[in-house]
């Protein structure tokens, strides 16, 4: 491919992905402009002119705001029975849940169980039904064969019955014989 056409493939792939692009990402631009051209028309609030500097960089509200170290540390009266509560709390928690695992686990390996006798009865089933298919197909073999056995027999004795003058009536029919 020479040089000139080369130049053209790729200018025309990049004015391709532009287009793409404008596709894709046009619409929402456009309605996130018009919503902030809007706002800022129909805005009569003046902007804001105040000296941020004095503030800290992170306002804690009075609320939550720990003056020293020694009131976190501090405990109330009734901290222990509540921790002792709390505790008892989340160790029945635990058992309830553990007890449910085990619930949980005892179904489980019941329906395993479940599926492994079905399983194994399917199974069962299966090989019996081969095996029956087996000997279906034995015994059609050889009745086969003793089918084929008999009419090479009749075709033998219809032939030597005709050597010796036989002729066939109109209520015989011949078989045709492999």
């Amino acid at each position: 491919m020479p040089r000139r056409q080369k130049k053209t493939a790729k200018v025309v792939t990049g004015v391709m992905a532009l287009c793409m692009v404008a596709y894709i990402a046009g619409p929402s631009l456009y309605w996130h402009l018009n919503e902030t051209i809007a706002e800022s028309l129909h805005s009569a609030c003046p902007p804001c002119l105040c000296d941020c500097s004095s503030q800290p960089l992170l306002y804690i509200p009075e609320g939550l705001n720990n003056h020293s170290f020694l009131d976190c540390m501090r405990r109330e009266e009734g901290s222990e029975e509540n921790e002792s509560s709390f505790t008892e709390m989340v160790a029945e928690e635990l058992k309830l849940r553990e007890a449910q695992a085990q619930e949980d686990e005892w179904r489980a390996d019941r329906l395993l169980l479940d599926a492994k006798k079905a399983a194994s009865q399917y199974q069962k089933e299966a090989d019996k039904c081969s095996m029956g298919m087996e000997t279906c197909e034995q015994a059609r073999e050889k009745s086969e064969a003793t089918l084929d056995e008999q009419r090479r027999l009749s075709y033998m004795w219809e032939l030597r019955a005709r050597q010796n003058g036989w002729k066939e009536g109109p209520n015989v029919v011949s078989s045709d014989v492999i």
